[in-house]
């Protein structure tokens, strides 16, 4: 799969950081400082898979209590060396405590998960198929490895200011997310429940919470950018006309500096336990 462009992964950081579930991150700090190494033991292990420029590590440390953000060791894993070459710009260089490696997730084999305490992904598992998910599932399961999935798209996207054809452009764009990103045909909003079925069959303990994008005016630059990533598909679907697509448009990139708009794009966060 493809990286995503920095710049859009940096307009989307500080609402991504907002919409995050509170309660899972408290429970996520929980089960570390519960199961916390020995003092002399080392710190505890996290991997994050497609990390693009970091924004899961700095909400983790920023939310997590220092006490266990102290003892972590994250190695952070992107497919597109630019993207890990802008984290290690914006972290810090590689040390004893972080480690930035390139790897294709499609090499599942290859991920290595050794006295690894949790995997954690941001916006990644909407792009995956079912069988990569299962995949993914177990090899997770063979190291009693936790997982936080957080951000993965849910199908619902609202506006303040309706517009006619709001309904049939959210439907052929969640159509759309349901294409091959890379790891076969995507589960797009359904990513979220097949990962509880997957992690519960395993005997996990696995525990979901919305965690919903809110933009208004103050956010114009992220909206606009969101509404431009319709046009392409929508476009390929092509239920609208580019007529019908280009007045829609429009119409919602108007709305957005008006003092009531406000865009909820629907997301949920997952935290799978091993017990």
């Amino acid at each position: 799969m493809s990286g995503f462009d920095k710049d859009w992964l940096a307009l989307r950081e500080p609402v991504d950081s907002k919409a995050r579930n509170s309660d899972l991150l408290s429970r996520l700090g929980g089960h570390l400082l519960q199961s916390r190494p020995n003092p002399g033991e080392g710190g505890r292990a996290l991997v994050d898979i497609g990390c693009g420029t970091g924004s899961t590590y700095r909400s983790l440390m920023r939310a997590l209590p220092e006490e266990i953000t102290s003892s972590l060791h994250w190695s952070l894993l992107d497919y597109d060396p630019l993207l890990l070459a802008e984290a290690e710009r914006r972290i810090g260089k590689a040390n004893d405590t972080l480690v930035y490696q390139q790897h294709d997730l499609n090499d599942l084999d290859g991920l290595d998960l050794d006295g690894t305490a949790f995997v954690t992904a941001s916006a990644l598992f909407d792009l995956c198929s079912e069988a990569f998910c299962r995949r993914f599932r177990d090899h997770l399961v063979k190291s009693r490895c936790g997982l936080y999935a957080a951000l993965n798209y849910d199908g619902r996207t609202h506006w303040s200011i309706e517009h006619p054809l709001d309904q049939i452009a959210v439907q052929d764009f969640n159509r759309h997310q349901r294409t091959d990103k890379g790891f076969g045909p995507a589960l797009g909003p359904d990513a979220t429940a097949i990962l509880q079925q997957l992690f519960s069959e395993a005997g996990y303990q696995v525990v979901t919470g919305e965690s919903p994008w809110e933009m208004r005016a103050d956010d114009a630059r992220l909206q606009r950018a969101f509404l431009e990533g319709f046009r392409q598909p929508l476009t390929e679907i092509g239920s609208l006309d580019p007529r019908e697509l280009d007045t829609w448009l429009a119409f919602r990139i108007d709305a957005i500096s008006a003092p009531e708009s406000l865009c909820v794009v629907g997301h949920t966060d997952l935290l799978a336990l091993p017990l």
